[in-house]
């Protein structure tokens, strides 16, 4: 807050309060005028807004009466089921360059094509000197997201055709944005270390020949090692979180900003915006806070019983933050099961049997089990509450050794592959500017000079 001294504090506090009776809008007249909130359906299904080949999430199945039920949730990439890519994953390759290049061009790469593109990719890897001193050095801010918006803003200044929406010229961005987003946040990481908590600085250059997972380890690591479960469940996270449907808030984002005509990295720059809030890419680290404070305020946590006493005070407003919320439970398209967590779940066991931390593990699982039970209780549901992604995201960074802060912009460092693909097909389609009506419910007003007010 501001500090304008007991006067204008005083007078600031009553601007606060005029603003609060300004903005409120009487409730009812949402169900009056049937405006879609949150631009979902009374039934909490997403209002149709656009169309899209770049990928499918899949929770329902409808008969030929159009009755719908719940299934086990599926993702496709263009067409292409992200469990079978995984599953099918024989020789043990890194997915992550493969998955992006199949966002991006509608087809899973050849051996000569994907080699060719992990070249590019690698080729546009590097930060100049000046970019890195001039822009992630200063001023790094202490939450990292906004320290990765800068660093995209400021690339508009680096770029020497910023302006250009053609398809040949984004396409070029995209590919340097997604190759350079895991140095810029680690990059941003080391700065905050440095500037916000005093200590040494030290700066860790890629390599060209190693895949997007194996790089945030390197970077990241003093001694520059990991093991190849360690690689590769990160390089399944971020396969995992690359892409989910146009309709998620940072990618809808994505679709309204590009619709403006605007440039690469203002459209970014927004979606990175939308995706550091805690409804969307920052729930991981709610449910990190929430299982801190359950360690430190459930007697015994072991005790399912006593586990389940404190998780039905979270539900009643009365631990945590108050919100009501168990975090990383419930999706707003699936019910039955959200595909990304039941992969990520496996590895994550997988990582917590070579890192000893089983006991943890358990934990999760058994409160994953307890709240999708006190959840459906609680809101008298009668359709099942699945864990979602977020659920065991954290958990396995954790395991992997990244730094809390970096949790939102691993998101990112995925997510960009999915951005750009919806840009792209944004551009290529050529639709309007995405302009939804918003009905004026106020008073018309007779206009007074202010000697008169």
């Amino acid at each position: 807050m501001m500090e304008l001294g007991a006067e204008l504090d005083e007078k600031f506090a009553g601007l606060v309060k005029n603003c609060m009776v300004s903005g409120s809008i009487d409730q009812g007249l949402y169900i009056k005028y049937d405006v879609k909130r949150g631009l979902r359906d009374s039934d909490g299904r997403g209002v149709l807004t656009g169309l899209t080949e770049v990928s499918d999430v899949v929770a329902m199945e409808e008969d030929g009466a159009g009755i719908r039920t719940p299934i086990d949730g599926k993702l496709y990439f263009q067409g292409y089921d992200v469990e079978k890519m995984i599953n099918g994953n024989k020789k043990k390759r890194f997915l992550f360059e493969e998955a992006t290049y199949l966002l991006l061009f509608g087809e899973l790469p050849g051996a000569e094509e994907l080699e060719s593109f992990i070249k590019i990719l690698g080729s546009l890897r590097e930060l100049s000197g000046h970019f890195v001193r001039d822009v992630i050095m200063k001023s790094p801010p202490e939450n990292l997201m906004n320290a990765l918006q800068k660093c995209i803003v400021l690339l508009y200044s680096y770029d020497e055709n910023p302006d250009d929406v053609s398809v040949p010229n984004v396409l070029r961005q995209s590919l340097q944005l997604i190759a350079k987003m895991p140095m810029m946040a680690v990059y941003s990481y080391y700065a905050y270390r440095h500037f916000q908590l005093n200590k040494t600085l030290v700066v860790r250059p890629p390599k060209k020949e190693l895949s997007t997972a194996e790089n945030i380890l390197y970077m990241l690591r003093k001694d520059r090692q990991y093991t190849e479960l360690e690689a590769c469940v990160l390089d399944i996270a971020l396969v995992l979180h690359a892409e989910h449907g146009g309709g998620n808030n940072s990618t809808f984002t994505n679709h309204v900003v590009t619709s403006s005509g605007t440039d690469t990295y203002s459209a970014v720059a927004a979606s990175m915006a939308s995706l550091k809030g805690p409804k969307h890419g920052g729930a991981n680290l709610k449910v990190m806070q929430m299982f801190a404070d359950l360690k430190a305020n459930c007697a015994d946590y072991a005790d399912e019983g006593k586990l389940a006493e404190y998780l039905q005070k979270i539900l009643d407003r009365e631990a945590f933050d108050r919100a009501g919320l168990i975090y990383g439970m419930g999706h707003a398209v699936y019910t039955n099961s959200d595909p990304r967590e039941v992969m990520l779940k496996k590895y994550a066991y997988r990582l917590a049997q070579e890192k000893g931390m089983e006991e943890e593990f358990r934990l999760y699982d058994t409160v994953e089990r307890i709240a999708a039970k006190l959840i459906a209780q609680k809101r008298h549901l009668f359709k099942p509450i699945c864990a979602n992604v977020d659920f065991y995201s954290g958990l396995v960074y954790t395991m992997l050794d990244i730094p809390m802060e970096l949790f939102t912009p691993i998101f990112a460092i995925a997510r960009i592959s999915g951005w750009s693909a919806h840009r792209l097909e944004e551009l290529v389609n050529r639709g309007k500017i995405i302009r939804p009506a918003y009905k004026y419910v106020g008073v018309h007003k007779d206009y007074h000079e202010i000697s008169e007010r």
